[in-house]
């Protein structure tokens, strides 16, 4: 697989942004006309899930619908949209001698995706990567397997019809262990991993490969409320970051809130907090302000939650909150609420999460809501994308050169 990989990419790396296009395309439609044939393999996945005794978030997850199968189509036609990275000339100067030199994107080569569950995976991760010139490997979850072969199936027979190789697409036969195991060793064909799961998946892999690998272990995002915030915006910006969907990587899970004005704010937002269902674990500070609510334990600083969870603490101070920020984050995102723009701007440059925002939810950092289209994933490592990582994130520069005949003296 890893070979045929390799050797796809000098297929991708002669088609242009109109024959990837008409790949893709063709795929959207392939989805809508298959659409009996994908259920048909995703009931065997889901009555095999429920004789394993999956719970019933990981079944819906699991399950494709008339609708999401659909959505799956559309989120395909809107990678069509996008601008093709690839051939981009990014930056360009001219030296002394008249030569000029410039950065052209190019894709990253081959791509191995690990990832859970869900089946909409598979076709998100494969039309990024054909829009960006890479060739992909996809191992999904063995609990989606049938669904997974036969999205692999379809995808391939759509990029032969448009004249790419179908092997710039594949999905991993086998769901074991082992062919992970076999796959993370091969880094003389396949260029970067993507693990995309819970903490766990992504430090095995990330113990495990040869290949420079992008972690995104969890996310541990904060949002600081400052003695100059407009408290009503706070409040609205905490329930939404907090409660809207707590099962995710940008959720928040810690509050921090400026000593000046938690006797003022905490009150009101605990009481809708609580309306919602939120369990508060609060610092001394916060149990004299909130009596009644459970005491936050060392380990709850550092606690991804992904549940009506949160913990919170008083703070002396901007000074006080980054510290803790830079102690217990995991490089995802923060935010500070505040009117005061010389603090909001303190709070930007001293904080170096991937994502760093003013007045708004962490809720907000996502790759479609930045306006980058479909994502393939978040980036807490530095190197060589950080944050939310779309088509221009899947390709590197390499220099390019124009000269007259210029030589070195």
């Amino acid at each position: 697989m890893a070979k045929m990989a390799k050797e796809a990419r000098k297929s991708l790396r002669v088609a242009d942004a109109a024959q990837k296009n008409r790949a893709l395309l063709l795929i959207a439609q392939a989805l809508l006309e298959n659409q009996q044939k994908l259920l048909a393999s995703n009931k065997k996945d889901l009555m095999a899930g429920k004789a394993k005794g999956l719970s019933a978030a990981l079944l819906d997850r699991l399950k494709l619908t008339p609708d999401r199968i659909s959505t799956m189509a559309k989120s395909v036609r809107e990678v069509v949209g996008l601008p093709d990275p690839v051939g981009e000339i990014v930056r360009t100067w001219t030296r002394p001698n008249g030569m000029m030199i410039g950065r052209m994107r190019i894709p990253l080569g081959v791509i191995l995706i690990i990832y859970e569950a869900r089946p909409n995976v598979t076709v998100e991760a494969a039309s990024l990567c054909l829009k960006s010139g890479n060739a992909v490997i996809l191992r999904g979850g063995s609990e989606a397997i049938n669904s997974n072969l036969a999205l692999g199936n379809i995808i391939g027979a759509c990029l032969e019809k448009a004249g790419i190789d179908p092997a710039a697409v594949q999905v991993a036969p086998d769901a074991g262990h082992r062919i992970v195991d076999e796959l993370l060793k091969l880094d003389e064909y396949i260029d970067l991993v993507i693990p995309r799961g819970g903490e766990t998946l992504i430090r095995k892999v990330v113990s495990m490969s040869r290949i420079p690998t992008l972690k995104h272990y969890k996310g541990v995002c904060h949002i600081f409320v400052d003695r100059d915030a407009d408290l009503n915006k706070a409040s609205t910006i905490c329930y939404n970051a907090k409660v809207q969907r707590p099962a995710v990587c940008n959720a928040m899970e810690t509050l921090l809130v400026d000593k000046p004005v938690a006797k003022k704010f905490l009150p009101g937002m605990a009481k809708k907090f609580k309306a919602a269902g939120v369990e508060i674990r609060g610092c001394p500070e916060t149990l004299k302000i909130l009596p009644g609510v459970k005491r936050a334990t060392e380990d709850d600083w550092a606690a991804e939650y992904l549940d009506l969870i949160l913990a919170v603490r008083v703070v002396e101070g901007m000074d006080q909150a980054i510290e803790h920020i830079q102690r217990y984050g995991s490089d995802h995102t923060e935010a500070v609420i505040t009117e005061d723009y010389s603090r909001a701007l303190q709070f930007l440059k001293r904080v170096d999460s991937s994502s760093v925002m003013i007045n708004a939810s962490t809720r907000l950092s996502d790759g479609f809501e930045y306006g980058m289209g479909a994502e393939i994933g978040i980036s807490t490592t530095r190197l060589h994308a950080y944050g939310p990582m779309a088509l221009e994130e899947l390709t590197v520069t390499k220099f390019v050169v124009f000269g007259s005949g210029q030589i070195r003296t």
